[in-house]
């Protein structure tokens, strides 16, 4: 599947820890992930939140933001759907994607 491009303003608090770059969403996340809570966890995930990592990939996450390397999020909907948010190396793209999508 093509992930889609996704518009998510990032300008309310927290702020952004780093740059998210293009955002995408593929479509089973799009059909599975209400908008209102894809937004939440990006906002959450910009401002280093990492969600419902373990503690190791919590540490994790945070030497790849000094460092400049690969950010991955974990979170779930209200209706307990786990997602993904992954932003890349470069800071240039990040996907929101249900685990099967990888």
């Amino acid at each position: 599947m093509t992930p889609q491009p996704l518009v998510i303003s990032l300008t309310t608090d927290p702020t952004p820890r780093f740059r998210v770059g293009r955002l995408l969403i593929t479509p089973a996340a799009a059909q599975s992930i209400p908008a209102d809570e894809a937004t939440r966890a990006l906002r959450r995930h910009a401002a280093g939140d990492w969600g419902n990592v373990d503690s190791e990939d919590w540490a994790a996450n945070d030497v790849a933001l000094r460092n400049g390397t690969r950010l991955v999020s974990s979170y779930l909907t209200q209706d307990k759907t786990v997602f993904w948010i992954i932003t890349e190396a470069d800071r240039s793209v990040t996907t929101i994607l249900l685990p099967s999508d990888y």
